[in-house]
């Protein structure tokens, strides 16, 4: 009788079971399977205390899903490279199967561990990707890759996508040894519950009572309009197939399919060009004045805590500190906010973000930010700049996002809450609580434009 042969699984953005193409292939050519995740300390280090509760949660459901078979290794990137190499060769596997990684970081480590793998005897096999196109798949007329969402959009939708699979149930190689789960302390903050499962019931749920309006209501942070879907899709928890392929026919639901190819045109954005996680896409924008020095750091540390005195900007920060995550629309207001009107560099409230944010997907973070701050993929951006009271007012009509997140401004009525300084009611007599402008809107969004006019005559 054959000796039974053994592969590796190699978890790393794809914490799940059902749709998983690397181990369904890994099931289908071997006997059985050894399931990894690499506690990466390049990774795990700089994730923010959110990130790291909703991955370790993501872990231990994991765990239970291979019958408590999940090894985990971890150390230095040095490290983790050597681990998969390890333990590939404690279980004699021929083969490591992984989901292909497009990031900066993990495609140059996974060629590390392809040649520590090979030196060992065995191979490192890519199956799928956590997109439902992945990056360097669609190209423009000319062969380069796409700068503009449009006709991306269009590839992206005429390429299509497989259907999900069903979930894969190897045989578990049992007894491999593992270090401890990471050890996390309760979040400070009301986090989404993570793993497979809890994913599962979120896409229902958004499928069952909230795509259908999706389009008219999406924009509204006040609502609970969107499908908080972001967490699990950037572990993987979720593929965007799963969801992409439970779609019917509509206006939500195009528009809901739209937001997703977003996030797969921003990871081939960030595949073409790895340079702009820290640089403007658009390399002009790199000579914009911006402010720098202590009024400036003041100004920051302001826009951080939730206390610029803009209702609107200072509830989406607030959010952030007591979620882990931002309405949309509000990312937009609040991005616009600190480089048009604070005139700070863009990779500040971008790092803030990747701090805080529970979902926070390094392509969609630093080119969202790069799109609003006018630096990235749109042909016509820098012109582009929100009006807080203008975007509070039409996106939020009746203060309950304001008055939410600013309980300093719960008893201002009507209208008064999204510009509490021009108010009759003499809110900034009676209380201390809720700071004044710390800018003027008007006046910086003409100096914003004025940098701009200077940055094309040079």
């Amino acid at each position: 009788m054959a000796s039974e042969t053994v592969a590796v699984m190699w978890f790393r953005r794809d914490l799940r079971l059902s749709d998983n193409p690397a181990l369904a292939e890994a099931a289908r050519d071997h006997d059985r399977v050894v399931a990894l995740f690499v506690l990466d300390h390049r990774l795990w280090g700089p994730a923010g205390p959110n990130r790291r509760w909703f991955l370790a949660g993501c872990l231990r459901g994991l765990r239970a899903s291979t019958d408590g078979n999940l090894v985990i290794r971890g150390g230095s990137p040095a490290a983790a490279v050597a681990a998969v190499a390890s333990v590939a060769a404690e279980v004699g596997a021929a083969a490591v199967y992984c989901a292909e990684d497009f990031g900066p970081y993990g495609t140059a480590r996974d060629h590390a561990v392809e040649r520590a793998l090979a030196d060992a005897g065995s191979e490192l096999r890519r199956v799928g990707s956590p997109y439902a196109v992945p990056p360097g798949t669609v190209f423009g007329s000319s062969g380069e890759p796409y700068k503009v969402f449009s006709p991306f959009a269009r590839a992206w939708r005429a390429h299509g996508w497989p259907d999900p699979l069903r979930p894969t149930r190897p045989r578990w190689v049992e007894g491999v040894a593992t270090d401890p789960m990471p050890e996390v302390g309760e979040p400070s903050v009301a986090l989404p519950e993570p793993g497979e499962d809890a994913a599962g019931r979120r896409l229902e749920a958004f499928l069952d009572a909230g795509v259908h309006e999706y389009h008219d209501r999406r924009n509204y942070p006040g609502r609970d309009a969107t499908s908080r879907l972001s967490p699990y899709l950037k572990w993987g928890c979720l593929h965007p197939r799963q969801a992409l392929g439970r779609l019917g026919r509509g206006q939500g639901e195009e528009t809901f399919a739209t937001e997703l190819c977003w996030r797969d045109f921003y990871a081939d954005v960030l595949f073409a060009r790895p340079d702009t996680v820290r640089h403007a896409f658009n390399p002009t924008m790199e000579a914009m004045e911006i402010d720098t020095g202590v009024a400036a750091d003041e100004r920051f540390a302001a826009w951080c805590a939730g206390r610029t005195g803009f209702p609107i900007v200072d509830a989406g920060m607030r959010q952030l500190r007591g979620e882990g995550w931002m309405h949309n629309r509000v990312r937009m207001i609040v991005a616009s906010f600190l480089v048009k009107d604070l005139h700070l560099d863009w990779t500040r409230g971008a790092a803030f973000f990747m701090e805080h944010l529970v979902d926070a997907d390094l392509a969609s973070n630093q080119h969202g930010w790069q799109w609003t701050a006018g630096t990235g993929t749109d042909p016509a951006p820098y012109f582009r700049v929100f009006n807080p009271v203008v975007q509070s007012r039409r996106f939020d009509p009746d203060g309950s996002y304001i008055r939410r997140w600013v309980p300093e401004l719960a008893a201002v009525d009507g209208d008064a809450v999204h510009e509490p300084w021009v108010t009759d009611g003499g809110l900034f007599e009676r209380t201390d609580d809720y700071p004044r402008p710390i800018v003027e809107h008007d006046v910086e969004r003409v100096e914003a434009l004025s940098r701009y006019q200077d940055l094309r005559r040079r």
